[in-house]
């Protein structure tokens, strides 16, 4: 089985990555991290992982000693439904997602893509926070 991680390179992002790590590990599973975005170009998208930052999650990977695939996609409809699709085609165990602390205002909208997955996924989401 496959854990499905939501990966934007962030803080919860990072923590989602962790946290799925663990998961991985307990299972004995694979990981298939996703990083989507609407957007059409790498550059200046704050959703969207650059080579670095691929590089670092990849080695983080590897000394984990877990095998994963990384999706990233862009121009997407929604990066909810690249990750609930993701999680539907592997068969997920589970969805890890990050979630960041949000005013008032924030909590009663929550945020779409963070909701949706949590809302239309077929199996268990986890939602952490960062440290």
């Amino acid at each position: 089985m496959t854990v499905v991680v939501g990966y934007k390179p962030t803080p919860e992002g990072d923590a989602a990555l962790d946290r799925a790590v663990l998961e991985a590990r307990r299972g004995e599973e694979d990981i298939l991290l996703v990083n989507a975005s609407q957007s059409d170009t790498t550059e200046g998208d704050p959703a969207i992982a650059d080579k670095s930052k691929l590089a670092e999650v990849r080695a983080r990977l590897d000394k984990a000693e877990i095998k994963y695939v990384v999706r990233q996609r862009l121009r997407v409809v929604s990066p909810a439904d690249e990750i609930l699709g993701a999680a539907t085609d592997s068969a997920a165990s589970a969805i890890v997602i990050g979630l960041r602390r949000r005013s008032r205002v924030g909590k009663v909208l929550f945020g779409s893509i963070a909701q949706t997955v949590l809302l239309e996924a077929d199996c268990p989401v986890i939602a952490v926070k960062a440290r």
